[in-house]
């Protein structure tokens, strides 16, 4: 898989925000299909740095209502990016 298809967007939460401060550990919203090793490669060739872990969760989609229409929100998949004391990903730094 192409690297862009693979990381879908960065997830800027609080909970995302305090893991990369404390932890140097960044939150991705990435590719259903893709498993770790492919997630690894993505973030090294798109960010030129070098992973030291990789951890997925499945999101699982929350129920809503459209009027009286029930319905849920998407399932997605998360990837949280351990990354060595030193390197960090510049698009979190910038925001």
């Amino acid at each position: 898989m192409d690297p862009h298809e693979v990381i879908i967007a960065p997830v800027l939460t609080e909970k995302a925000n305090l893991l990369r401060e404390k932890e140097n550990k960044y939150v991705f919203r990435v590719d259903a299909r893709a498993n770790k090793l492919e997630i690894k490669q993505a973030i090294r060739e798109l960010f030129s740095v070098e992973p030291v872990a990789c951890n997925v969760v499945r999101v699982k989609g929350k129920p809503k209502r459209m009027r009286r229409q029930p319905g849920r929100t998407s399932s997605w998949k998360k990837a949280v990016i351990t990354l060595p004391p030193g390197q960090s990903i510049d698009i979190f730094e910038s925001a």
